[in-house]
């Protein structure tokens, strides 16, 4: 962890460094060394950013022999060295700022903004660059030993700054798909949430609580600006907080109270009031097992999920009874009415007609699970289709299924020539195969051909699910090319074509998911993935534009399949949305342009003659900042093509 904020003195690069000299020469070493250091001191970094950290941190500590021999040797520093010191001391500024973002900014904007901030740390070696290009070693009295490391360091950075972009493109997709998801959340989409949650290291609810206040900060930061983007990274907080089991909408407030509350913004709430799985005052203080305390109904949900440890340090349980918290409760009720804070009051609870019904389904599974390897047909229906019911419900069912050799039982009805059957069959295991135990279990009991099959030849919801279904067991990447090997993509690039549109999408999300394999690549576009894709982009009503396009980006990094995506026709396509589309449409269109292009520039010099130089500066001015910076590429690329 970082030290404590320090009092700094003005960074040499918040000044003019061409004009007078705003300190001596050894306050500016020392400037140096004070702004390196402090930026040393940020070790932890969010996982998005991680790498790019590390060498942003190696590079600093490169550098640093060089200030220790000025600071010891303390030369006079002529203009030139003045003038490059500061350069540099502006240099180390923007670093320091990026790695304390880095270190304890907001998770998911730092995903979001992931290209972006390539671009931040881009200008950052830039800036590096430029300072010791031309350092005037020789006036500074530095050892070559020293001035051959920098030397080193300075050319390493050279290339550095020119090298493209790694954008995680499995983390960018998994980002649309949730955010475009519109029809209400499926299993599959909670599997691609648990996958992002992981990702971003945002599972545990002392994870959730610390994003929760890093948005709250960036909100504050931005004033009002960024309507959108804000919007869209609180939807997603919102969604992670509901695969946890925390029970928190208002991203804004710790408390319920806002009305109150708002008439005295800066009133402190103790931490101790606040329950952690809410972040809301508690009314019903209860103690668990452990010691921690909740708020009643939250931890009565959290437990009522399945779950059995204690949410804030994950030890079991080891027991479940709730002792209420009178002290606690009496010091919130007394501080309230000090402060004049009106508790919100409680909505009244929901009623649970079916509680018991559930209690007594959850009973039944080890008996369900027995009917169906019933030789007789409608027991066998009956029972996959009430664990079809119960799989979706919690967690708790999902793993009594699996531990009732459920999975086992399953997979033998995959081959009931049913139809019925077969589709509730594989939707139990799209819910079974959210927990990532389960899908290891589905996959070594041979499921995947199976499933494979049911999307060849089920019924259209059992299609659309088997997709699904494929989809999640091939996060697991080993199941990407057994899937490949099993010839499951040639089915789903037919459903893509011939699908509902439900079935469109599962069957898009699924592939995606596979070429991320690079034998996938061509075994999609030997299926006929091309024209598949280009007929999607040309249907509005579908409005998947933008995943047809994502599929063509990780296509066309793979020299094998450029030949049949780089087309005239399709590039016009690219060309018709960089002008007409949606600025999404926008993004994607010019970062599949700027891929074919860099590779074959013929492509590009089509795509210019369209008129494109005019829309290419537009964007590069007014559009999206992802838009804006692939436009700037696209500009300086076909500078190089005349």
């Amino acid at each position: 962890m970082p030290p404590p904020t320090m009092m700094l003195p003005p960074s040499p690069g918040d000044s003019d460094p061409s004009g007078s000299r705003d300190m001596d020469d050894e306050d500016l070493v020392e400037d140096l060394l004070v702004t390196v250091n402090s930026a040393r001191a940020f070790v932890e970094f969010r996982r998005t950013q991680r790498k790019e950290c590390a060498n942003l941190l190696r590079w600093l500590e490169l550098v640093l022999p060089l200030l220790e021999e000025l600071r010891d040797s303390a030369p006079p520093l002529t203009e030139d060295a003045y003038h490059r010191l500061a350069l540099l001391g502006r240099a180390f500024s923007a670093a320091r700022r990026l790695l304390r973002s880095c270190h304890d900014g907001s998770k998911i904007y730092l995903a979001l903004e992931s290209e972006a901030l390539q671009g931040r740390f881009r200008a950052v070696y830039e800036k590096m660059n430029s300072a010791l290009d031309g350092m005037p070693y020789s006036e500074l009295a530095i050892s070559d030993e020293v001035k051959e490391q920098v030397e080193l360091m300075n050319a390493q950075l050279t290339r550095c700054k020119k090298r493209a972009d790694t954008q995680d493109i499995e983390l960018s997709m998994d980002l649309m798909v949730i955010l475009d998801n519109k029809e209400g959340e499926r299993n599959a989409d909670r599997a691609i949430l648990e996958r992002l949650a992981k990702k971003l290291e945002l599972q545990t609810l002392a994870d959730l609580r610390a994003e929760t206040m890093a948005i709250k900060k960036l909100i504050s930061e931005r004033n009002g600006q960024s309507g959108d983007s804000t919007k869209q990274i609180i939807e997603l907080l919102n969604k992670f907080k509901e695969v946890a089991g925390v029970d928190e909408k208002n991203v804004l407030g710790e408390v319920s109270v806002t009305k109150s509350l708002d008439k005295c913004p800066s009133l402190m709430i103790p931490n101790d009031f606040l329950c952690p799985i809410t972040l809301a005052i508690m009314r019903d203080p209860v103690i668990v097992a452990t010691g921690q305390t909740y708020e009643r109904r939250s931890i009565q949900k959290w437990l009522d999920s399945g779950e059995r440890t204690c949410p804030k340090t994950r030890q079991r349980l080891s027991h479940m009874s709730l002792a209420p918290n009178y002290a606690l409760k009496n010091l919130i009720l007394e501080w309230c009415d000090k402060n004049k804070v009106e508790l919100q009051k409680r909505e009244p609870e929901p009623v649970a007609e079916q509680d018991d019904e559930h209690q007594r389904g959850a009973e039944d599974i080890p008996s369900l699970v027995e009917g169906m390897s019933s030789i007789h047909l409608d027991v066998q229906r009956k029972a996959v289709k009430r664990i079809r019911m119960l799989s979706k419900e919690c967690p708790e069912n999902r793993t009594l299924i699996a531990d009732s050799g459920g999975i086992p039982a399953l997979i033998g009805l995959l081959a009931c020539p049913d139809k019925k059957v077969q589709e509730n069959t594989v939707t139990s295991l799209l819910n079974l195969s959210i927990d990532e135990s389960n899908k290891r279990h589905i996959t070594k009991g041979g499921a995947l051909p199976l499933i494979i099959e049911i999307l060849r030849n089920g019924s259209a919801e059992a299609q659309e699910n088997s997709a699904a279904t494929l989809f999640s067991l091939s996060m697991i990447d080993e199941n990407k090319l057994t899937i490949g090997r099993l010839g499951g993509i040639a089915p789903l690039v037919e459903l893509l074509q011939n699908g509902s549109i439900r079935g469109k999408k599962d069957a898009a999300t699924a592939i995606f998911n596979l070429v991320l394999n690079q034998q996938n690549k061509v075994r999609v576009t030997q299926a006929g993935i091309v024209p598949a894709l280009l007929k999607i982009i040309d249907d509005k009503a579908l409005n998947m534009v933008d995943e047809a396009l994502s599929i063509f980006l990780l296509l066309s990094s793979n020299a094998a399949c450029c030949g049949e995506i780089g087309t005239t026709p399709f590039i016009e396509k690219l060309v018709r949305l960089i002008k007409d589309g949606t600025p999404k449409n926008k993004e994607c269109a010019l970062s599949v342009l700027l891929e074919l292009g860099s590779k074959n520039k013929p492509l590009l010099v089509h795509a210019l003659r369209f008129g494109l130089h005019e829309d290419l500066s537009k964007i590069a001015k007014n559009g999206t900042s992802r838009a804006q910076r692939k436009a700037t590429s696209l500009i300086q690329l076909a500078r190089k093509c005349y």
